[in-house]
């Protein structure tokens, strides 16, 4: 049976009944997600003809577009819970698994060089840790010649689902953070700079020496001119490099059936090779969208990402889906929207 009849008739009805999808499909949120969604796009286009534009706003800025309609589809690295989908009468499912690293700007520290415990990161982000020659920092980095230089802490100034999950993990590996500062998209930053955007936190560490910010992998890559990545230890006592490798370690122990909306958190995950601070992307749609035509044609660009995007999200290091996971998630579309497409697609049959 072809993967694509897992999907309920009626939903199936309604995507056949619009082949001519003319117009633009709009996404919005994360932008973790945003160097691999651009490549899908290109790549979806190429194949359908069809239109989709993402804007990289932010996780939160992306959930309140959706929440209004104002979008198709949402993007967020933040899940969320699902009595609150229940009272928005909305639906979440995972798209794409990545990571978020330390990046410095340290003269003479290669990519890969500098090594971190989740409490040394706590600890700078709570401006406990003021110079990189700190006998903290030179206790897990004893090879490396650290400079006296004073710590410049950067950190996002927008809603982040980037966010979301460096203070999540920081929460898990520091009562002190958890207590003073916590987690979420957005959190009272005890110091530090803020940029807008992983672009915004990128740039930002590239032009201050002394510097540390977060990003998504992808970007960070981008940037090995000017800055450099370090590896974290995990729960397993392990510094773990970075990459899809590890990334896929950690999401390896993920029990998606057991989570109700999906809704679950890879950080911290356990494994001798799990990178400690790997994230999941999510889209957001409505159960019930205004207009089913254009509900169908986001499902459409979603589901040809997931079932055809592996190369796009490899070559840029992200982790795509397994493909139990995404019988799954076309299992749960049927569950979630196939009611509210019955009367939308005989309507269009009869026309």
């Amino acid at each position: 049976m072809n993967k694509h009849m897992v999907l309920p008739i009626v939903l199936t009805a309604l995507l056949v009944a619009t082949p001519s999808l003319a117009a633009e499909t709009k996404g919005a949120g994360s932008t973790f997600v945003s160097p691999v969604m651009a490549k899908w796009i290109d790549a979806y286009k190429m194949k359908t003809g069809n239109t989709v534009s993402y804007q990289a706003v932010g996780s939160s800025i992306g959930v309140g577009l959706i929440r209004k309609e104002a979008v198709d589809f949402g993007a967020s690295d933040m899940p969320l819970d699902p009595k609150e989908l229940d009272r928005l009468g909305m639906m979440q499912f995972p798209i794409v698994i990545g990571g978020v690293v330390p990046v410095v700007n340290i003269d003479g520290v290669k990519p890969g060089q500098i090594r971190f415990t989740g409490q040394v990161l706590a600890d700078i982000y709570l401006g406990k840790l003021k110079s990189w020659n700190d006998p903290a920092i030179r206790a897990v980095n004893p090879d490396i010649r650290l400079p006296n230089t004073p710590i410049t802490v950067v950190h996002r100034v927008d809603g982040s689902g980037t966010t979301f999950n460096w203070s999540n993990y920081l929460s898990k590996v520091s009562p002190q953070w958890k207590t003073n500062v916590g987690e979420g998209t957005s959190v009272e930053w005890p110091l530090g700079l803020g940029g807008k955007g992983n672009d915004g936190v990128a740039s930002l560490v590239s032009l201050v020496p002394g510097s540390i910010g977060y990003l998504e992998y992808t970007y960070a890559l981008q940037r090995l001119d000017r800055i450099s990545f370090g590896l974290v230890q995990n729960s397993a006592g392990n510094f773990v490099v970075p990459d899809a490798a590890s990334f896929q370690a950690a999401a390896s122990s993920a029990d998606w059936k057991a989570e109700k909306d999906f809704h679950l958190v890879l950080t911290d995950a356990p494994g001798e090779n799990a990178y400690p601070i790997t994230a999941t992307t999510f889209v957001l749609m409505p159960k019930m969208p205004k207009s089913q035509e254009r509900s169908a044609a986001a499902i459409d660009f979603v589901r040809w990402s997931l079932e055809n995007g592996k190369p796009q999200a490899e070559t840029l290091n992200y982790v795509p889906l397994p493909p139990a996971l995404i019988d799954q998630i076309e299992r749960y579309w049927q569950q979630s929207i196939g009611a509210t497409s019955t009367v939308s697609a005989s309507a269009n049959v009869k026309r």
